[in-house]
């Protein structure tokens, strides 16, 4: 008994006329390119061109005509700039005391952070979301406001801290020294303790509840369930906010250049690396040699940022 077949269907653009697969793929591509197209549009202007145009300044030099009183000109001097930032003393050293800073404030942020979303995991729904509005209203409040805040509360002539320690007969310093960092510090951490919070809350939601309960039913006591389970299974969360925290911290300018305004003898103008590459562009007027300064100080930044991920991503796998 012979069976009948029906032929493969072929597409049609229009009535009677076929279409090879190979062209309906092509125009999916097609569409797929032009649905894209805005945002490439955007990322090729607000980053791809701002960065082309960096590194093609930070070849380049300022050179004065005669003994030094004539005009000065722009001229092309390949890679002299990045030749002298690798003997850059405040660079370095800018670079050098942004990381050790950030180590520790990150390491306190963080644990801080997890600390607070494991106890909110072990609360009622209802005051879980009262608490984590409240915690990140830090974050939700701009930069520079919260810095000019914290401004307000570190300042020597109307601060109400300050006031209250007076009367308490307690001499308070926010800066010097090691005051200063633990001033800075402070700042950040209370920027960023609701949104790292909420990150690693999201992760402790996703977790399977019965692993609770089986350890539960092994005896493990409620600290120990956090310890030894949650922990262990949010790992991937925690490397994250870490490296994106270790790249904000490279990339630190606002806080201690307005916090500069009140201490500037505990602040210096290179106190990080963006404070110094902004002073050399605008104080100074060195665009070229800033330029060249921005480049190595994102290279620089990828670089940490890889190491880190891979490091502790293989210890904690």
């Amino acid at each position: 008994m012979s069976t009948l077949t029906r032929p493969p269907q072929v597409a049609t653009d229009s009535p009677g006329r076929r279409t090879s697969p190979r062209r309906t793929g092509r125009r999916g591509a097609y569409k797929g390119v032009l649905f894209t197209l805005p945002f490439l549009l955007g990322f090729l202007v607000t980053y791809v061109l701002p960065i082309a145009y960096a590194f093609g300044q930070s070849l380049r030099e300022k050179k004065s005509s005669g003994i030094g009183f004539g005009p000065t000109k722009v001229v092309y001097t390949g890679f002299s700039n990045f030749a002298s930032i690798m003997s850059d003393g405040a660079f370095w050293s800018s670079m050098l005391r942004t990381l050790l800073f950030g180590t520790v404030q990150i390491a306190v942020m963080l644990g801080i952070s997890l600390l607070l979303a494991l106890l909110l995991d072990g609360v009622a729904a209802r005051a879980v979301r009262f608490f984590r509005a409240g915690l990140l209203i830090p974050y939700v409040v701009p930069g520079v406001v919260s810095t000019l805040m914290w401004l307000f509360l570190y300042s020597p002539t109307g601060s109400p801290i300050l006031d209250l320690t007076d009367r308490a007969g307690w001499h308070v310093e926010f800066f010097g020294g090691l005051n200063t960092y633990l001033s800075l510090g402070n700042l950040l951490t209370w920027q960023g303790i609701g949104f790292n919070m909420i990150l690693i809350s999201a992760s402790l939601q996703a977790l399977p509840r019965e692993l609770y309960e089986a350890a539960r039913l092994d005896g493990a006591k409620e600290w120990r369930i956090a310890w030894s389970v949650k922990v262990p299974n949010i790992t991937g969360i925690l490397i994250l906010t870490g490296m994106f925290s270790l790249i904000g911290r490279l990339q630190l300018f606002s806080e201690p250049l307005l916090l500069r305004n009140i201490a500037p003898e505990s602040i210096s103008s290179d106190f990080t690396p963006m404070m110094e590459i902004f002073d050399r562009a605008f104080k100074t007027g060195d665009y070229q040699y800033a330029a060249a300064e921005s480049l190595v100080l994102a290279v620089v930044t990828g670089i940490l940022a890889f190491v880190f991920y891979r490091v502790t991503n293989r210890k904690m796998s």
